[in-house]
């Protein structure tokens, strides 16, 4: 595919940033959030991201699962989380320099298209528009309207096991020429970000959560973030030369090990 053909490099950037949205964007997960409060509860939710990361059970059918437990219409799960889920307080100070500095945002999400799109409408403002969004989706059950009663159900993106392979959307960016192809950063949080987690050339896993682990067991480089001011921070050390992506792809490792990224590294020994 050529650079003309992917939406993000419209304006020839130089830099894009994929990210994650739930957790990652916004300070709880939306899915989780529905699904512990609305759905099947806490308990039986962390028992599938468990078993996702020990392979005992795919991502896609873990989150359908999730999903088929929330049965409220969907117009009033949009409603409960337009007034549950809160932004990071510094993703819009990090939004707005990005757009100043023609850094395309592009969330990836397993979440649904319909609620990404309320949320960030409520929580960005006017331009919300400005963020593409790569997605999930939901359709009405049969027979059914999806603003009633378990009416609604996933549409998902493609085939894969995860439902949504992120990896899918960044690689064709990661394979342009090097005259043309911009650096890729990445953030996330949890197992939906697995697929993406190779693909860029800069990985941002939220310190305490379960990408740490995953890329340290795998051997994936990533760098720690605590909230979007520290990304923003390192990203504008990288634009403006005073680091390297590989050395900061480096410490998150240097981090787990000097007990900073949120992970207890014994608690598997």
């Amino acid at each position: 595919m050529s650079a003309s053909e992917l939406p993000a490099m419209q304006t020839n950037p130089s830099y894009i940033f994929f990210t994650d949205f739930d957790g990652t964007i916004t300070l709880r997960d939306s899915n989780d959030f529905m699904t512990d409060n609305i759905g099947y509860g806490y308990e039986k939710r962390r028992q599938g991201n468990i078993d996702t990361l020990e392979g005992k059970i795919s991502f896609r059918d873990s989150f359908k699962d999730m999903m088929e437990s929330v049965t409220k219409p969907y117009d009033q799960c949009i409603q409960y989380l337009v007034e549950n889920i809160k932004l990071d307080p510094y993703f819009n100070d990090y939004f707005q320099w990005s757009l100043k500095n023609n850094i395309p945002t592009v969330v990836l999400s397993s979440g649904m298209e319909p609620i990404i799109r309320a949320l960030l409408k409520n929580l960005v403002g006017p331009d919300h528009d400005k963020i593409d969004i790569v997605s999930n989706n939901v359709k009405a059950r049969q027979g059914k309207s999806i603003n009633e009663e378990h009416g609604w159900e996933l549409e998902f993106h493609d085939d894969s096991h995860f439902g949504h392979d992120k990896s899918l959307t960044i690689r064709p960016y990661a394979q342009l020429p090097a005259n043309t192809r911009p650096i890729l950063f990445y953030a996330g949080d949890g197992v939906s970000d697995l697929s993406a987690a190779k693909e860029t050339d800069l990985l941002f896993a939220k310190k305490g959560h379960d990408l740490i682990e995953y890329c340290v067991k795998e051997d994936i480089p990533f760098t720690v973030f605590e909230d979007w001011s520290s990304i923003k921070s390192k990203i504008q050390e990288i634009v403006a030369g005073t680091t390297r992506v590989e050395d900061a792809a480096k410490e998150g490792y240097q981090q787990y090990k000097a007990g900073k990224a949120g992970i207890d590294v014994n608690r598997n020994a």
